[in-house]
């Protein structure tokens, strides 16, 4: 640990970065941003600034460029190892140069270097991605900038050549020096409904009469203090389509191409057979599968747990904000009083080490499920740091059980930095598994989140802000209930001579109301007439064979910027970059060779901007300077946590790998994020038993689905027990279900804002009342509605 304290005072050195300024252009589910870094070097020596950033996973960087005294430098997308070396001569000769690299051990942080700012000089720095946005449950569009890049923790005793090493300053919110801005146009055919933001924003502006387009910015005087998300409501967004977009051998004159296109366009002119010189096409299609299917009631649910230091802080930074322990508690709650019959189950926690709650998965019963929620109210985030890989392997070492598929569900707040690692683990035990996974509070590793879940046919979802763990992770647990879709097939009907080559990989699970985006290049010679291809998608549910059909024009359409091309690209690349270390060496080829061809950053390329023309010679060495972050939480600037019991430091700097040394020593310091680690434990097994009525009603079910009658019951439901049995209509009917139909219709009376939660749950309970109750079911419910003063339909206690 550096220092006394592991933190470093910051001395208000002056920063180079003064602002940063986001353009964005969302067309459908497609965004396009262009993010302008402002620099000036206020100080009288030449400066050589980093600034180490997050960005979103599926961002497809294309573009880099520097803008120096009115003239445009155009940065370059070489080999990796070749433009480091070159920023390193570059700057170590007197010149200016700019060096924008992905980091090494993850896809989602970026690191941009500025060498040989002169004094007094001003530049501005201009890069540019293209992104799918992915669905919500609810239809919304979701554009996530990222402003919080947490810590990352490292394992212990692995050297590491990362942009994470980088002992970047931490400083407090309000003490940021540099400010955001950002201005968003919205386009679709189908009409703009609203946007919403977890940022004030200002007023929606609609650009036409029939609402197809919009444009609001953010509020100005916004602090950098949290991502920023938009929500973007259409009027229809499962509409299936296909799009065909033009190769660059089809553009205008050269003259008139942006600088980026001429790069990629002279590659072209060297190697014909180019991802870039043919059309690509874009399919996006939303399964019709019915909805009336029945769930499965067996499988092997693993529950993999971060009860690292870290998972006690809050889970935003609003002052009573639950923490990420406490949310997870409760969820893995709902969880486990949400698995069918039948089933088997185990639960992880991990950190620095890892626990398993049983030695193998055991069968779900009333006795293994009370076991299981009386130790999850006991888990606390004690456990140091954030080493996922060890619980993995071990679970993955573990037998199968005959007809009992493996189904993961992992949480973290995903502060790892052997990310690739954990995805090449996950991805090689694909074919036995799916993984579910969670991103915990802002911060989470995208590429960590995303990345896990793709390659092992899962989903992914991310907790932030003031989102609810609960509805996210069960709508995942209702998905890995859906009986399996298998037979999954693409087919294209195109005309003679043409033939689509799939660039993302084949599909291998569909889930119900989500939407499949999949990538192809077109090969041969293009129809000169009009002429309409198609493409089909054939899969196979309990026996019952489906087949989606799209058909569309052939006639591809220009595109400036390529979008269509560079995230084809970039789906390519997702498949087969797995960082310096852990990628084969055929796949780093194809890698290298499509990032490059297509001007995509990957793991083995970066950019590099060097001014050739600066004429003045640097005088005296040049100052190092790192442009600082925000911390997202207050806790992490409490002088308790800083120092233990020492006085306050009114700045902070560097957490860097300090940050693992204090997430690992809780025997020392306590949680992090947690000033009084004792007091912590008692408020958070108070607030997991009896937080809410709804979590004390759910708390009481049993596995098979039923509710005892008892006093606790009745203190939820607010009627004595004298009076309960009293109103009991059916003296044959056992108590436990007059207790069920209570439950069930208190659940609907009072819960319904969050049915989401409690959804799977209910329909165990109406299951078990049909086998006790059967033709008594109207009548109880009758009388549970008399008795409760509620209007519930009995239609919801239909089998």
């Amino acid at each position: 640990m550096e220092g006394s304290c592991g933190l470093i005072t910051l001395q208000k050195k002056p920063v180079a970065l003064k602002s940063i300024s986001v353009t964005l252009s969302i067309h459908e589910f497609v965004a396009c941003v262009s993010a302008t870094l402002n620099y000036e070097n206020e100080e009288k020596v030449p400066l050589e600034a980093s600034f180490v950033f997050p960005m979103d996973e599926d961002s497809a960087v294309y573009s880099f460029e520097a803008l120096v005294d009115g003239k445009k430098i155009v940065a370059e997308l070489q080999d990796k190892m070749e433009a480091q070396q070159k920023y390193e001569d570059a700057i170590s000769q007197g010149q200016e140069a700019y060096l924008l690299e992905e980091d090494s051990d993850s896809r989602d942080v970026f690191c941009c270097n500025v060498g040989n700012l002169q004094p007094g000089s001003k530049v501005e720095l201009t890069l540019r991605y293209v992104q799918e946005l992915p669905l919500d449950a609810d239809g919304a569009l979701r554009y996530v900038l990222p402003a919080i890049l947490n810590p990352r923790y490292h394992l212990s005793g692995r050297l590491e050549d990362s942009c994470l090493d980088i002992k970047t300053p931490l400083v407090p919110l309000d003490e940021l020096p540099y400010t955001l801005s950002m201005v968003a146009t919205i386009s679709s055919q189908h009409g703009i409904q609203r946007v919403h933001s977890n940022c004030p924003l200002s007023a929606v502006a609609f650009l036409a009469d029939d609402k197809t387009s919009a444009q609001v910015s953010l509020a100005e005087g916004h602090k950098f203090d949290r991502d920023v998300e938009l929500l973007i409501y259409y009027r229809e967004v499962h509409s299936p389509r296909v799009s065909v977009e033009a190769g660059m051998l089809e553009k205008k004159p050269e003259r008139n191409l942006p600088s980026p296109i001429k790069t990629v366009l002279h590659y072209i002119s060297r190697c014909p057979d180019s991802l870039m010189g043919d059309p690509s096409v874009m399919v996006s299609f939303y399964p019709n599968i019915p909805e009336d299917e029945a769930s499965v009631t067996c499988g092997e649910f693993v529950f993999l747990m971060d009860c690292s230091g870290s998972m006690q802080c809050p889970m935003n930074n609003q002052d009573g904000s639950q923490s990420r322990i406490e949310a997870a508690q409760e969820t893995l709650i709902l969880l486990l009083k949400s698995l069918p019959i039948g089933c088997y189950f185990n639960i992880y926690q991990f950190g620095s080490s890892y626990k398993e709650f049983f030695p193998e998965s055991v069968k779900y019963t009333q006795q293994t499920m009370e076991e299981a929620v009386n130790r999850v109210k006991l888990m606390r985030a004690d456990l140091g740091g954030t080493e996922i890989l060890a619980p993995l392997q071990n679970i993955y070492r573990k037998p199968s059980i005959p007809g009992h598929p493996l189904q993961l569900f992992i949480f973290t707040d995903g502060e790892v930095s052997d990310t690739f690692s954990v995805i090449k683990e996950v991805q090689s035990n694909g074919n036995k598994h799916r993984c579910f996974s969670f991103g915990i509070g802002e911060g989470a590793s995208t590429s960590l989140i995303k990345s896990i879940a793709r390659v092992s046919g899962g989903t992914s979802e991310f907790i932030t802000g003031k989102d609810r763990m609960q509805p996210k992770v069960l709508r995942s647990l209702k998905h890995s209930l859906q009986p399996a879709v298998e037979d999954i097939s693409l087919s294209w009907n195109l005309p003679p001579g043409v033939s689509a080559n799939l660039l993302s990989p084949e599909p291998t699970v569909i889930f119900r109301g989500q939407r499949l985006i999949l990538y192809a290049r077109l090969t041969g010679k293009m129809p000169a007439a009009e002429a309409t291809g198609e493409v089909g998608l054939k899969y196979t549910l309990q026996g019952k064979r489906f087949e989606d059909k799209l058909t569309f024009s052939l006639k591809p359409k220009p595109d400036a910027d390529l979008t269509i091309h560079r995230l084809a690209a970039k789906s390519f690349i997702q498949t087969k970059d797995l960082g310096l270390t852990q990628t084969p060496a055929m796949d780093k080829k194809d890698v290298l060779k499509i990032s490059i061809e297509s001007g995509v950053i990957s793991s083995f390329t970066a950019f590099i901007a060097i001014n050739k023309e600066l004429k003045k010679p640097v005088q005296g060495p040049r100052v190092y300077r790192e442009i600082p972050r925000p911390v997202l939480y207050k806790a992490f600037m409490s002088p308790r946590f800083l120092c233990g019991s020492g006085a306050p430091l009114l700045h902070t700097q560097s957490l860097g790998s300090t940050y693992s040394s204090l997430r690992g020593s809780v025997s020392m310091m306590g949680n992090p994020c947690s000033s009084n680690n004792s007091r912590t434990k008692s408020k958070s097994s108070h607030k997991v038993i009896g937080g809410t009525k709804l979590m004390q009603l759910i708390d009481l079910q049993k596995a098979n689905g039923s509710w005892d009658l008892n006093e606790d019951l009745t203190k939820i439901l607010g009627v004595s027990l004298e009076d309960l049995l009293a109103a009991h209509p059916a003296q044959h009917v056992d108590l436990s279900g007059w207790a069920t139909v209570l439950a069930v219709v208190w659940l609907h009376t009072h819960g319904k804002d969050k049915k989401m939660e409690w959804e799977l749950l209910e329909r165990k309970a109406v299951a078990w009342i049909h086998t006790q109750a059967g033709s008594t079911v109207p009548m109880l419910v009758k009388a549970a509605n008399t008795l409760l003063k509620s209007s519930v339909d009995p239609a919801v206690f239909a089998p």
